[in-house]
């Protein structure tokens, strides 16, 4: 995220608390922080011991440089704990919610699961990003809340000692749960990419896709797995599946899936499901990748995502191996094509999007 995005306000936002003294943070760790991002406020205020949770790679990455303790999975929280033998509980629990609110609600619940007895929950969200819903959100679940303004955001929090509303906590817990959609088909989870359906784009690519596709096969952005499950079910010849994913909340649903897809298929087909950044390469040799490349960040259109996904493609392909992606129909992604393979051809243009095949890496 660069400066001065409504994210960045929102990290900055929410050590506003501690900066003006309605909270105080702990001399040395008891700080768990939820959706962490990098930046000059984390920076300026993190002490040692604290726990980062981010289950985005390339944001987690952001925080690993630094050297910062990172988790993927909120539920590796208190494993992390026990293992140095501390409490089970966090003093103070700091969240960037995300805009998908039932994910948001789960990660208010998650907090509220793991503070201490006399501990709060602190969260920032901007104000056009659903900030009063969010506060709402959390006086439902915790009760009266503090709050303040401040870098067009707002920043809320429980109060010491609040109890949760068992029912609530409960329910809101399993909003994070894989759950079936696509009448059971396939499993997803909530806050993930068209996470309740089969989006467009993808479907258009997999109505395309070739009986032909053959030997090993990834796909790059994978999500909850749809296209690798897709060449699983049309291709024969395939013999090894690699699926690659930046948010690691995609990664269960993804081996559910593509285990189902095998189990449907009746073969023995090796795979692999990681939790990583295309954007930096992947580790393998493949005969044909599929992929339906991100191209934004937030609210902004990002070409770039997408071109650092062909790039990657095209290192990871074998001689004489074959990309087919998908595109917003608007992204010009020619060039990046032209230069990194031999053969590009559109195959389909259809409801704003395109299906690209491209042939031979350079």
């Amino acid at each position: 995220m660069s400066a001065g995005t409504a994210s960045d306000a929102a990290l900055e936002a929410l050590f506003v608390p501690f900066t003006t003294g309605e909270l105080a943070l702990p001399a040395q760790g008891g700080v768990l922080m939820l959706r962490a991002r990098e930046g000059v406020a984390l920076r300026e205020h993190i002490r040692p011991g604290w726990l980062l949770q981010q289950s985005f790679a390339p944001a987690a990455n952001a925080l690993a440089r630094h050297r910062y303790d990172v988790i993927g999975d909120p539920a590796l929280a208190g494993a992390r704990l026990r293992a140095t033998g501390a409490a089970e509980t966090f003093n103070v629990i700091l969240i960037l919610p995300t805009r998908q609110r039932e994910e948001t609600r789960a990660l208010f619940a998650q907090a509220m699961q793991r503070v201490s007895p006399t501990g709060v929950v602190v969260a920032s969200v901007a104000n056009d990003e659903g900030a009063k819903t969010a506060q709402a959100d959390l006086a439902l679940l915790a009760g009266p809340v503090g709050q303040l303004s401040k870098h067009k955001c707002r920043v809320f929090w429980s109060q010491a000692g609040a109890v949760p509303n068992p029912a609530l906590l409960a329910e809101w817990l399993a909003l994070d749960a894989p759950l079936p959609i696509a009448d059971g088909r396939y499993v997803s989870r909530r806050g993930l990419f068209a996470w309740d359906r089969i989006d467009t784009a993808s479907a258009l690519l997999a109505s395309v896709l070739p009986g032909d596709l053959a030997g090993r096969v990834a796909d790059l952005g994978a999500g909850f797995g749809f296209l690798a499950c897709e060449v699983v079910d049309r291709c024969p010849g395939v013999t090894s599946v690699d699926l690659f994913e930046a948010e690691g909340r995609a990664i269960e649903p993804a081996r559910a899936n593509i285990a189902a897809a095998i189990a449907r298929s009746g073969r023995g087909i090796p795979t692999r499901v990681e939790w990583c950044d295309v954007t930096l390469g992947v580790n393998g040799r493949y005969d044909t990748i599929v992929s339906n490349p991100p191209f934004h960040q937030g609210r902004a259109d990002q070409p770039d995502l997408g071109r650092a996904f062909i790039v990657t493609a095209a290192r990871a392909l074998a001689p004489g191996g074959r990309f087919w992606m998908v595109a917003n129909r608007h992204l010009a992604y020619e060039s990046t094509l032209d230069a990194c393979f031999k053969q590009v051809r559109t195959v389909v243009e259809r409801d704003g999007f395109k299906v690209i095949e491209a042939k031979d890496p350079r």
